[in-house]
């Protein structure tokens, strides 16, 4: 994608699973990144997540992490930065503001000075919308977090839009649904559901489906990157400088056609279980989801390119010579 080379790039979260696809794609197209990362062991950060892609990996947290000589002069700010775990934030509200609101507070501060006219991509969650009035959601449905998670990752988008409209900062906010690919935290649960389904059929182990109903719509990692890459560009634009934007993929499957999609992508190979959801759990769950995402396309001309199959087997592909690095 043209308008990349030499561009000066800081990605907050870049060692994570989206935060490092994305540094693989810029380093590609020539721009100069720094990764910052807290590496924090329970979130979704890898050392080996960017490897091969001549980033400079910096290791420190945005709550406390000097943050000027990293900010200064740089051109734009993919804000990948997070505390994404549900049960992380229902169980520790007080870190999950910390991280997801006080921080980026702090870090609003640091870019007035260090990078006052750098544009700002920040990544953001469909999941404030709670649980669906109508399906598919768009931009304007009502938010109303089912969690405390929620209610910081709501803040935390907030503060990035009220500094474009005070202080004429170029900011887009892309509300992402459940993204799944490459780098993927697989070990367990506690990045997305599907982490864990791919460990398992991989590992020729059955993998728990709970309830199996409820419909959710998926984004491969290429396609994600692929509109990060048009919002960094694309934000001073009228159409986009200072908007949110719901970022969905190919049409959504319940969960059990998720399932079966997956082992049919392992060649067939694997089983699953169904549940009920554990009491923890069901309360804070949305039911069925589905972005409407018509605004993001007809304003920076991106679409989903690959399909829920493909994706599948593309990842299983990836992960199998590599699910002892993964898993350990």
């Amino acid at each position: 994608m043209d308008g990349w080379r030499g561009k000066r790039v800081l990605v907050t979260g870049g060692a994570g699973f989206l935060g490092s696809g994305l540094c693989h794609a810029l380093a590609a197209e020539g721009a100069r990144v720094v990764a910052l990362d807290a590496m924090e062991p329970e979130g979704g950060a890898n050392s080996l997540n960017l490897e091969g892609s001549n980033v400079m990996l910096v290791r420190g947290d945005i709550r406390d992490a000097e943050l000027h000589s990293l900010c200064n002069g740089i051109d734009v700010l993919f804000n990948m930065a997070a505390q994404t775990s549900h049960m992380g934030g229902q169980r520790d509200p007080v870190s999950d503001i910390a991280i997801n609101a006080v921080a980026q507070v702090r870090l609003i501060g640091v870019m007035r000075e260090a990078a006052p006219k750098a544009t700002v991509v920040h990544a953001s969650t469909r999941q404030f919308y709670g649980r669906p009035q109508y399906l598919p959601v768009d931009e304007k449905h009502t938010v109303n977090p089912p969690d405390a998670n929620g209610v910081s990752k709501w803040a935390g988008e907030q503060y990035w839009l009220l500094e474009n409209r005070v202080h004429g900062r170029p900011v887009v906010s892309l509300r992402l649904t459940n993204c799944y690919g490459p780098r993927l935290r697989i070990k367990d649960a506690k990045q997305t559901f599907l982490g864990i389904w791919i460990r398992r059929v991989l590992e020729g182990e059955p993998f728990e489906v709970w309830g199996g109903e409820q419909l959710r719509d998926l984004t491969y990692l290429d396609d994600v990157t692929d509109a990060f890459l048009r919002a960094g560009l694309q934000a001073a634009r009228p159409e986009v400088n200072g908007k949110v934007f719901n970022i969905g993929g190919p049409p959504p499957l319940s969960l059990h056609d998720l399932a079966e999609r997956l082992i049919a992508a392992n060649g067939g190979q694997g089983s699953f279980v169904t549940k009920t959801f554990p009491a923890d759990r069901a309360q804070i769950d949305i039911g069925s989801y589905a972005a409407d995402d018509r605004a993001f396309r007809a304003a920076t001309g991106w679409w989903p390119r690959i399909e829920v199959d493909e994706g599948l087997r593309r990842s299983l592909e990836w992960y199998r010579p590599r699910l002892a690095e993964y898993t350990a």
